[in-house]
């Protein structure tokens, strides 16, 4: 829906529950009912990560679009790039509801929604069915009940790398038993290499292999944060997602929903995710691109995102409060901010902080 009728719509979406007003929003989309943007690509935008040409560093985060429904919808909006997921192997409901909550005091969402997901049988048909225009990514993860956790990670790399622009597993989530314990050194390295082995085995020598990252949290201890690293660094693997959503509460908190469990997005992780953003940068040296995923809500703070050490940023929980036009928004405020900074394009930020 365009931003005209999304803002009339606000106080009828908000008669539902969350879960159910976003499924709405879902079915708006797949009818077509959200329009495209007319603006202009602006060529300070412009970034080349991974040998992929992207018209603006701001993309969607997974969860948004969990079943590949509305890749195309979500790219007409003026997204660079949008990630579909987190898929897993088989399908599962997930968590029991209520599983999401807006603390619209806070700018902020928690969620516990569990990998809810229809499969990958069900995602890969409608990766394989859409034409390759425009950059999206394929995020995986494992079934509640595997056993066999990179099992489940093998799985879903093999089926979707064909079809997606680039690749990620998912080991930072909070809302499935023992998934963030997958990025303790021994475990995400036997995890990373796991998935390299698989993409290989499926890409079976065409070339180019879609770029491979790993998606990790931003609870992480300062030693954690320095073995991803240092295992991200000498495995291969290609770029990191920094971060996820949190199970801190900050005090400053104020929604009557902040002491629910799961996990918290939105205003409230910005300078955390920052700061594991500019971590994350000087760990690896710079020499690994790092998609820059929490807390933004309008150009600057994605310029500041950048300016961390981000190549790439995503957004979803702003979406909620600031409706289909604040892509175009947060776009136009970072091209300024960039012109401002004396920056020729979006990759000569890429960490200016740590200059």
């Amino acid at each position: 829906m365009g931003n005209l009728a999304y803002r009339a719509s606000m106080p009828v979406l908000r008669l539902f529950s969350p879960e159910a007003a976003h499924t709405i929003a879902i079915h708006a989309l797949k009818l077509g009912l959200a329009g495209r943007t007319a603006a202009a690509a602006d060529p300070v935008l412009a970034t080349r990560v991974w040998n992929l040409d992207f018209k603006n560093p701001v993309g969607l985060a997974a969860g948004f679009d969990k079943n590949a429904d509305v890749m195309d919808a979500m790219l007409a909006l003026g997204f660079g790039f949008v990630e579909a997921g987190t898929v897993t192997p088989l399908p599962q409901p997930g968590n029991p509801k209520p599983r999401l909550f807006r603390l619209d005091e806070d700018g902020a969402v928690i969620n516990r929604f569990g990998f809810n997901s229809k499969g990958l049988d069900a995602f890969v048909a409608k990766l394989q069915a859409r034409p390759r225009n425009g950059i999206v990514g394929a995020n995986v993860g494992k079934n509640k009940e595997s056993a066999d956790a990179a099992g489940d990670y093998v799985k879903g790399i093999e089926r979707v790398c064909h079809f997606a622009d680039y690749l990620v597993c998912n080991v930072s989530s909070p809302n499935t038993p023992g998934l963030r314990g997958l990025q303790a050194r021994g475990q995400i390295a036997e995890l990373i290499g796991r998935v390299l082995d698989a993409r290989s085995r499926a890409m079976a020598g065409a070339q180019p292999a879609p770029p491979l990252l790993a998606k990790v949290g931003p609870d992480l201890s300062e030693q954690e944060r320095r073995d991803i690293a240092e295992v991200a660094l000498a495995s291969g693997i290609d770029g990191l997602i920094v971060g996820n959503t949190t199970v801190d509460r900050p005090p400053t908190l104020r929604s009557r929903h902040a002491a629910e469990s799961g996990g918290l997005s939105g205003v409230p992780l910005k300078e955390k995710a920052r700061a594991c953003i500019a971590d994350m940068y000087r760990l690896t040296g710079g020499r690994l691109p790092i998609i820059g995923c929490g807390g933004i809500a309008n150009g600057a703070d994605a310029y500041a995102h950048l300016r961390a050490g981000a190549s790439l940023v995503q957004l979803y929980s702003a979406l909620v409060y600031g409706g289909p036009a604040l892509v175009e928004d947060i776009k136009r405020d970072l091209a300024a901010c960039l012109r401002a900074g004396g920056f020729a394009s979006a990759a000569d930020a890429v960490g200016a902080d740590h200059r």
